[in-house]
Parts: structure tokens; C-alpha cells; sequence
């Protein structure tokens, strides 16, 4: 069944058709979401708080962009949302992680002090990701995270393609200085 008539079957009522459909786009929503909030739980409520959005309102859907970029604003929108409402609270979570991680597992091949050294890394990466501007953080993540080229991105974003260039460029450098002044080299 083509996109376009399986949007139309899920604003008619069919239920399997909204399946079909949220089978075939989870995967990519989970992903975006993952780059945002860094957490697995917290990407799996986002995924499904996105497709509730989009059953609520896929009437409202006019056809002028293609279906997934229409799918990744709505995801964007609503990981930036969450993001904001919830960075204190991902910021002791990444903590309690990193603590977790170093003294909790079992791994003969690291030492304690080896996998914290990792997990401080992993988490001074995601808090550079996390400082970035929402616009340089939605580039950087559908580009690195999800492999969109310039021209979906620039759709998805309502912008040029030169401008998501730049933004990527920026979110680039940014992360470069970021992390150059956190690791010290």
C-alpha cells in the first residue's frame, strides 16, 4: 500500500493501517529521540508520545512535504520540548549512570576506573550535544545520527541548504571547543 493511500485508510479509521505505517517509521523516531535524551526509556516515551500526535493529527496533514518530514518536525518538536522541561533531571540521571556503570558491571577486560573514564567521556559528549543551539542540535543529530542528507535536513528544518551546512559546521566547531576544554587536548 503507497504512503499516501495509508494515510488515508488511518484518517478513515483503520487502525492496522496506523500500524503499518508506525512499523515502518519507529525505528527512525526512536533514533532521533535517542539523540536528544540519551536514554532509552525516555526515547521509548517519546517515540509513542510522537505517534500519538501524529494519529491525533494526521487529518491535518496537507501533502505539500513528504510524509517523513513532516514526521521528524513533530518528533523534533516534541524531543526539544521534553529536553527542556527535563535537563536537570538528565543530568543526575547521566551522573548516576556514569556511577552505575564504573562499580556495577561485571567486565574483566575493564577496571572500575576504566569504565568510568569511558563513561565520563560518553557523558561529557553528550552534554556538549545537549549545549548546543536547538537549531545546530536538530542538524547535528538528523545528519550524524540518522545519515539525512543536506537537502532532507533543510526540509525537515524549513531552511536552506546552505543554511544547514552552516549549522552543521557550527555544531562541528562547537563540539570541537567544547570537548577540546573538557578532555584537555
Amino acid at each position: 500500500m503507497e504512503e499516501e493511500q495509508l494515510i488515508q485508510e488511518i484518517v478513515c479509521g483503520n487502525t492496522l493501517a496506523f500500524k503499518m505505517l508506525m512499523e515502518k517509521y519507529q525505528n527512525r523516531v526512536f533514533c532521533v529521540a535517542m539523540g536528544f535524551v540519551h536514554s532509552k526509556e525516555d526515547a521509548e516515551d517519546l517515540t509513542q508520545e510522537v505517534f500519538i500526535k501524529v494519529y491525533l493529527s494526521l487529518s491535518t496533514f496537507n501533502h505539500e512535504s513528504k510524509f517523513s518530514t513532516w514526521l521528524y518536525r513533530i518528533t523534533i518538536n516534541t524531543c526539544i520540548n521534553f529536553a527542556n522541561r527535563n535537563r536537570k533531571r538528565r543530568l543526575l540521571q547521566s551522573l548516576e549512570d556514569v556511577w552505575h556503570s564504573a562499580f556495577n558491571q561485571r567486565d574483566e577486560e575493564q577496571t572500575p576506573l576504566e569504565k568510568m573514564e569511558i563513561s565520563e567521556r560518553n557523558l561529557l559528549i553528550k552534554k556538549a550535544i545537549d549545549s548546543l543551539s536547538d537549531r545546530q542540535r536538530v542538524a547535528f543529530i538528523l545528519s550524524k545520527y540518522e545519515e539525512l542528507p543536506q537537502k532532507e535536513i533543510a526540509a525537515i528544518m524549513n531552511t536552506t541548504e546552505g543554511a544547514v551546512e552552516q549549522l552543521l559546521q557550527r555544531a562541528k566547531n562547537n563540539l570541537q571547543k567544547k570537548l577540546k576544554r573538557s578532555v584537555g587536548n
